[in-house]
Protein backbone atom coordinates (compact mmCIF):
# COMPACT_ATOMS: atom_id res chain seq x y z
CA UNK A 1 0.00 0.00 0.00
CA UNK A 2 1.14 3.53 -0.77
CA UNK A 3 2.41 5.15 2.45
CA UNK A 4 1.00 8.54 1.44
CA UNK A 5 -2.48 7.07 1.00
CA UNK A 6 -2.21 5.39 4.41
CA UNK A 7 -1.20 8.70 6.00
CA UNK A 8 -4.19 10.38 4.38
CA UNK A 9 -6.48 7.70 5.86
CA UNK A 10 -4.87 8.28 9.27
CA UNK A 11 -5.43 12.04 9.01
CA UNK A 12 -9.06 11.53 8.04
CA UNK A 13 -9.54 9.18 10.99
CA UNK A 14 -8.12 11.81 13.35
CA UNK A 15 -10.43 14.41 11.80
CA UNK A 16 -13.43 12.10 12.28
CA UNK A 17 -12.61 11.57 15.94
CA UNK A 18 -12.24 15.31 16.49
CA UNK A 19 -15.51 16.29 14.82
CA UNK A 20 -18.07 13.47 15.26
CA UNK A 21 -19.50 14.66 18.58
CA UNK A 22 -19.22 18.41 18.23
CA UNK A 23 -21.70 20.41 16.11
CA UNK A 24 -19.43 21.03 13.12
CA UNK A 25 -20.25 18.03 10.85
CA UNK A 26 -17.75 15.20 10.71
CA UNK A 27 -19.06 14.09 7.30
CA UNK A 28 -18.72 17.60 5.94
CA UNK A 29 -15.15 17.84 7.19
CA UNK A 30 -14.28 14.48 5.65
CA UNK A 31 -15.73 15.47 2.27
CA UNK A 32 -13.84 18.78 2.25
CA UNK A 33 -10.58 17.20 3.44
CA UNK A 34 -10.83 14.40 0.87
CA UNK A 35 -11.23 17.10 -1.77
CA UNK A 36 -8.10 18.86 -0.50
CA UNK A 37 -6.04 15.66 -0.17
CA UNK A 38 -7.32 14.05 -3.35
CA UNK A 39 -8.15 10.96 -1.30
CA UNK A 40 -10.07 8.15 -2.97
CA UNK A 41 -11.19 5.44 -0.59
CA UNK A 42 -13.39 2.40 -1.24
CA UNK A 43 -16.37 2.89 -3.54
CA UNK A 44 -19.75 4.03 -2.27
CA UNK A 45 -18.42 6.48 0.34
CA UNK A 46 -18.22 3.52 2.72
CA UNK A 47 -14.90 4.76 4.17
CA UNK A 48 -16.54 7.87 5.65
CA UNK A 49 -19.36 5.87 7.22
CA UNK A 50 -17.38 2.97 8.67
CA UNK A 51 -14.64 5.04 10.31
CA UNK A 52 -17.41 6.92 12.13
CA UNK A 53 -18.09 3.64 13.89
CA UNK A 54 -14.66 3.98 15.50
CA UNK A 55 -15.84 7.17 17.19
CA UNK A 56 -19.08 5.48 18.24
CA UNK A 57 -17.19 2.58 19.81
CA UNK A 58 -15.25 5.15 21.83
CA UNK A 59 -18.50 6.52 23.27
CA UNK A 60 -19.76 3.01 23.99
CA UNK A 61 -16.60 2.34 25.97
CA UNK A 62 -16.75 5.60 27.93
CA UNK A 63 -20.43 5.06 28.77
CA UNK A 64 -20.17 1.29 29.19
CA UNK A 65 -21.42 1.41 32.80
CA UNK A 66 -24.59 3.26 31.80
CA UNK A 67 -25.15 0.97 28.82
CA UNK A 68 -24.74 -2.15 30.94
CA UNK A 69 -27.02 -0.77 33.67
CA UNK A 70 -29.69 -0.01 31.07
CA UNK A 71 -29.47 -3.46 29.48
CA UNK A 72 -29.50 -5.20 32.85
CA UNK A 73 -32.58 -3.24 33.94
CA UNK A 74 -34.46 -3.49 30.66
CA UNK A 75 -38.14 -4.43 31.21
CA UNK A 76 -37.46 -4.72 34.96
CA UNK A 77 -36.61 -1.17 35.99
CA UNK A 78 -38.91 1.63 34.71
CA UNK A 79 -36.08 4.18 34.45
CA UNK A 80 -33.84 1.92 32.37
CA UNK A 81 -36.73 0.83 30.14
CA UNK A 82 -37.87 4.41 29.54
CA UNK A 83 -34.34 5.50 28.64
CA UNK A 84 -33.87 2.63 26.16
CA UNK A 85 -37.29 3.24 24.58
CA UNK A 86 -36.51 6.95 24.17
CA UNK A 87 -33.26 6.18 22.34
CA UNK A 88 -35.09 3.77 20.00
CA UNK A 89 -37.88 6.28 19.36
CA UNK A 90 -35.37 9.03 18.60
CA UNK A 91 -33.50 6.73 16.22
CA UNK A 92 -36.54 5.70 14.13
CA UNK A 93 -37.00 8.83 11.94
CA UNK A 94 -33.40 8.78 10.71
CA UNK A 95 -33.44 5.00 10.38
CA UNK A 96 -36.53 4.94 8.17
CA UNK A 97 -35.84 8.06 6.09
CA UNK A 98 -32.17 7.18 5.72
CA UNK A 99 -32.99 3.74 4.32
CA UNK A 100 -35.54 5.18 1.86
CA UNK A 101 -33.39 8.09 0.69
CA UNK A 102 -29.97 6.41 0.86
CA UNK A 103 -29.20 6.56 -2.86
CA UNK A 104 -30.26 10.19 -3.30
CA UNK A 105 -28.26 11.28 -0.25
CA UNK A 106 -25.07 9.60 -1.45
CA UNK A 107 -25.27 10.59 -5.12
CA UNK A 108 -26.72 14.10 -4.93
CA UNK A 109 -25.84 15.65 -1.58
CA UNK A 110 -22.29 14.40 -0.99
CA UNK A 111 -20.42 17.28 -2.63
CA UNK A 112 -18.29 20.19 -1.33
CA UNK A 113 -20.78 22.93 -2.32
CA UNK A 114 -23.55 21.41 -0.21
CA UNK A 115 -21.13 21.03 2.70
CA UNK A 116 -19.87 24.63 2.52
CA UNK A 117 -23.37 26.13 2.45
CA UNK A 118 -24.58 23.82 5.24
CA UNK A 119 -21.63 24.73 7.45
CA UNK A 120 -22.31 28.43 7.02
CA UNK A 121 -26.08 28.26 7.51
CA UNK A 122 -25.72 25.81 10.39
CA UNK A 123 -23.33 28.14 12.20
CA UNK A 124 -25.81 31.00 11.96
CA UNK A 125 -28.58 28.69 13.20
CA UNK A 126 -26.53 27.69 16.28
CA UNK A 127 -25.94 31.35 17.20
CA UNK A 128 -29.68 32.03 16.86
CA UNK A 129 -30.72 28.99 18.91
CA UNK A 130 -28.24 29.84 21.67
CA UNK A 131 -30.07 33.17 22.00
CA UNK A 132 -33.70 32.01 21.74
CA UNK A 133 -33.63 28.53 23.31
CA UNK A 134 -36.19 28.24 26.13
CA UNK A 135 -35.19 27.90 29.76
CA UNK A 136 -34.20 24.24 30.28
CA UNK A 137 -36.82 22.00 31.84
CA UNK A 138 -34.99 18.70 31.28
CA UNK A 139 -31.66 18.39 33.09
CA UNK A 140 -30.94 14.65 32.89
CA UNK A 141 -31.52 12.10 30.14
CA UNK A 142 -33.71 10.15 32.58
CA UNK A 143 -36.25 13.00 32.64
CA UNK A 144 -36.79 12.88 28.88
CA UNK A 145 -40.32 12.14 27.62
CA UNK A 146 -41.02 10.06 24.51
CA UNK A 147 -42.53 12.98 22.58
CA UNK A 148 -39.41 15.05 23.17
CA UNK A 149 -37.24 12.08 22.14
CA UNK A 150 -39.24 11.75 18.91
CA UNK A 151 -38.82 15.47 18.22
CA UNK A 152 -35.06 15.16 18.65
CA UNK A 153 -35.15 12.18 16.29
CA UNK A 154 -36.80 14.22 13.56
CA UNK A 155 -34.22 16.97 14.09
CA UNK A 156 -31.52 14.35 13.52
CA UNK A 157 -32.85 13.68 10.01
CA UNK A 158 -31.57 17.12 8.98
CA UNK A 159 -28.07 15.72 9.37
CA UNK A 160 -28.58 13.61 6.25
CA UNK A 161 -27.53 16.79 4.46
CA UNK A 162 -23.70 16.74 4.64
CA UNK A 163 -22.40 19.72 6.56
CA UNK A 164 -25.44 20.04 8.83
CA UNK A 165 -23.89 17.81 11.55
CA UNK A 166 -25.66 14.96 13.28
CA UNK A 167 -24.46 16.21 16.66
CA UNK A 168 -25.44 19.77 15.77
CA UNK A 169 -28.95 18.84 14.62
CA UNK A 170 -29.69 16.67 17.66
CA UNK A 171 -28.13 19.00 20.22
CA UNK A 172 -29.73 22.17 18.87
CA UNK A 173 -33.06 20.38 18.45
CA UNK A 174 -32.82 19.19 22.04
CA UNK A 175 -32.03 22.73 23.22
CA UNK A 176 -35.17 24.06 21.53
CA UNK A 177 -37.18 21.24 23.11
CA UNK A 178 -36.11 22.20 26.63
CA UNK A 179 -32.94 20.22 27.38
CA UNK A 180 -29.98 21.96 28.97
CA UNK A 181 -26.62 21.99 27.18
CA UNK A 182 -24.99 19.07 28.97
CA UNK A 183 -28.07 16.83 28.70
CA UNK A 184 -28.50 17.71 25.02
CA UNK A 185 -24.92 16.64 24.30
CA UNK A 186 -25.21 13.48 26.40
CA UNK A 187 -28.41 12.33 24.71
CA UNK A 188 -26.77 13.04 21.36
CA UNK A 189 -23.98 10.63 22.36
CA UNK A 190 -26.44 7.85 23.11
CA UNK A 191 -28.50 8.50 19.99
CA UNK A 192 -25.34 8.29 17.89
CA UNK A 193 -24.86 4.65 18.88
CA UNK A 194 -27.81 3.04 17.04
CA UNK A 195 -27.77 5.69 14.29
CA UNK A 196 -24.17 5.20 13.25
CA UNK A 197 -24.23 1.46 13.85
CA UNK A 198 -27.25 1.21 11.54
CA UNK A 199 -25.59 3.40 8.91
CA UNK A 200 -22.40 1.33 9.06
CA UNK A 201 -24.20 -2.00 8.73
CA UNK A 202 -26.34 -0.71 5.87
CA UNK A 203 -23.42 0.79 3.92
CA UNK A 204 -21.26 -2.27 4.48
CA UNK A 205 -24.06 -4.50 3.20
CA UNK A 206 -24.61 -2.32 0.13
CA UNK A 207 -20.89 -2.34 -0.72
CA UNK A 208 -19.94 -5.83 0.47
CA UNK A 209 -19.10 -7.14 -2.99
CA UNK A 210 -16.55 -4.36 -3.43
CA UNK A 211 -15.06 -4.59 0.05
CA UNK A 212 -14.70 -8.34 -0.07
CA UNK A 213 -12.18 -8.10 -2.92
CA UNK A 214 -10.47 -4.85 -1.88
CA UNK A 215 -7.89 -5.66 0.82
CA UNK A 216 -6.23 -2.26 0.39
CA UNK A 217 -9.56 -0.53 0.97
CA UNK A 218 -10.18 -2.58 4.12
CA UNK A 219 -6.74 -1.63 5.42
CA UNK A 220 -7.48 2.06 4.87
CA UNK A 221 -10.77 1.67 6.73
CA UNK A 222 -8.98 -0.06 9.62
CA UNK A 223 -6.44 2.78 9.89
CA UNK A 224 -9.18 5.42 9.90
CA UNK A 225 -11.28 3.41 12.36
CA UNK A 226 -8.52 3.11 14.97
CA UNK A 227 -7.53 6.76 14.65
CA UNK A 228 -11.14 7.88 15.06
CA UNK A 229 -11.55 5.68 18.15
CA UNK A 230 -8.48 7.03 19.93
CA UNK A 231 -9.15 10.70 19.20
CA UNK A 232 -12.89 10.48 19.98
CA UNK A 233 -12.05 9.02 23.41
CA UNK A 234 -10.12 12.18 24.23
CA UNK A 235 -12.75 14.55 22.80
CA UNK A 236 -15.84 13.03 24.43
CA UNK A 237 -14.21 12.80 27.86
CA UNK A 238 -13.76 16.60 27.86
CA UNK A 239 -16.68 17.85 25.79
CA UNK A 240 -19.39 18.10 28.47
CA UNK A 241 -17.18 20.28 30.67
CA UNK A 242 -16.28 22.50 27.70
CA UNK A 243 -19.83 23.21 26.54
CA UNK A 244 -21.07 23.66 30.11
CA UNK A 245 -18.55 26.49 30.44
CA UNK A 246 -18.44 28.04 26.96
CA UNK A 247 -21.67 26.96 25.25
CA UNK A 248 -21.87 26.26 21.51
CA UNK A 249 -20.98 29.70 20.12
CA UNK A 250 -17.28 28.80 19.51
CA UNK A 251 -18.39 25.94 17.25
CA UNK A 252 -20.84 28.24 15.44
CA UNK A 253 -18.17 30.83 14.62
CA UNK A 254 -15.82 28.08 13.47
CA UNK A 255 -18.52 26.74 11.13
CA UNK A 256 -19.19 30.18 9.69
CA UNK A 257 -15.47 30.78 9.09
CA UNK A 258 -14.87 27.36 7.53
CA UNK A 259 -18.01 27.50 5.38
CA UNK A 260 -17.18 30.98 4.13
CA UNK A 261 -13.59 30.05 3.27
CA UNK A 262 -14.74 26.84 1.56
CA UNK A 263 -17.25 28.77 -0.57
CA UNK A 264 -14.59 31.27 -1.62
CA UNK A 265 -12.13 28.54 -2.55
CA UNK A 266 -14.73 26.50 -4.42
CA UNK A 267 -15.87 29.60 -6.31
CA UNK A 268 -12.29 30.55 -7.16
CA UNK A 269 -11.58 27.05 -8.44
CA UNK A 270 -14.79 27.01 -10.48
CA UNK A 271 -13.87 30.29 -12.17
CA UNK A 272 -10.30 29.13 -12.78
Amino acid sequence: MDLIVALKALLLGVLEGLTEFIPVSSTGHLILMEEVLGFEGPKGRVFEIVIQLGAIVAVCWLYRARIWRTLAGLFREPEATRFAVNVVIAFLPAGVIGALAHKIIKTVLFNPWVVAVSLLVGGLAILLIERIAPRPSVKTVDDLGWKTALGIGFCQTLAMIPGVSRAGATIMGARMLGLDRATSAEFSFFLAMPTMLGATVYDTYKNWSTLGTDSAGMTLIAIGFVAAFVVAMAVVSRLIAFISRYGFAPFAWYRILLGGVALLLLGWRAMG
